[in-house]
């Protein structure tokens, strides 16, 4: 008989929302950024399943076992050998769903990490196991590795298993987002991509990519020439035509803009805090030209890089 997680336990959890791709490293890379998910779950002793959701998606999501942090919470205690009563569940979401910015993987990452954290010490286990279940469970590590260690994901598959590591970008890069009042489901977003590209495109992005991660590191005077994509993002436009040329309008001003995962948001790597204030104002002055004549709203955010990822904030026993 599979034992049951002890009921009096109140877990909390944080996780950034994240950004895929950055232009060329499709599939592969990935940054956390300063907006927060909130999971807190209470072990009950009976088989009730309280849920409180609050914020982005509160007026469209389940609020039942269906859920999508039910359910990964349901998996992840399989797997440790381990099954819930009852729950209450209080989820705050920030992070916009539909938009490009991870929210499928943080409520899975939340979901994991609180599971991880009910069961007794003996049976919990590393970020290494979550980095696994999550990217089995959302398909790819992209988005779950930078939500569960924090900075910029370097992620990927070898066999069956999903591998990640960490660079710790320039601490003068600011993400500034500008997210349109519509979403785009990621499955839309990657039905449009040909099974195939030239040599000649895969080599190009390849060398975008190389030059991505010094920039971040390094030299971010050379961003703009490391977002620059051959290999998704075209092919994508036609689905997110605003969002589209507003990254185009930005990358002709210099600024180095690009399609936050499978879109519709268009996120900047400012370099510096003083090119973070002009592309906000850059931002802002393009909403004002552009919402009434195209339809699509943008709301702007400044960010920083989140270098911590999931954290545990509470747990009480």
């Amino acid at each position: 008989m599979t034992e049951r997680i002890a009921p009096g336990q109140v877990v909390r959890v944080r996780v950034p929302a994240t950004s895929a791709n950055l232009g060329p490293g499709f599939d592969s890379l990935g940054l956390a950024v300063s907006l927060y998910d909130t999971l807190t779950v209470e072990t009950l002793e009976d088989d009730d399943l309280v849920f409180e959701l609050s914020g982005e998606g509160a007026e469209e999501l389940p609020r039942d076992a269906t859920h999508l942090s039910v359910r990964t919470l349901d998996t992840a205690l399989s797997r440790l050998g381990y099954a819930r009563r009852g729950l209450r569940i209080t989820a705050e979401n920030v992070s916009p769903h539909g938009r490009g910015l991870g929210s499928s993987a943080s409520a899975i990452v939340a979901a994991l990490c609180a599971a991880n954290a009910l069961v007794p010490g003996a049976a919990s286990r590393d970020k290494a196991w979550i980095l696994q279940l999550a990217s089995e469970l959302e398909g790819h590590p992209d988005n779950v590795a930078p939500a569960i260690f924090g900075a910029v994901a370097i992620s990927w598959q070898d066999g069956d298993d999903f591998r990640s590591v960490t660079v710790r970008p320039d601490a003068d890069i600011h993400p500034v987002v500008a997210v349109p009042a519509v979403e785009l489901s990621t499955e839309a977003a990657r039905a449009m991509l040909p099974s195939s590209v030239p040599h000649t495109t895969a080599a190009a992005n390849s060398g975008r990519t190389a030059l991505l991660i010094h920039a971040l590191k390094d030299d971010p005077s050379l961003l703009l020439a490391g977002t620059e994509d051959f290999l998704h993002q075209g092919y994508r436009a036609e689905a997110m035509p605003a969002s589209a040329g507003l990254m185009e309008s930005l990358r002709e001003a210099g600024y180095a803009a690009f399609i936050s995962g499978a879109g519709p948001t268009v996120m900047t790597l400012a370099a510096n805090s003083a090119e973070a204030t002009r592309v906000e104002e850059f931002l802002a002055a393009h909403a004002a030209a552009t919402n009434e004549s195209d339809g699509v709203f943008w709301r702007v955010l400044r960010l920083n890089v989140d270098m911590e990822g999931a954290k545990v904030e509470v747990h009480r026993r």
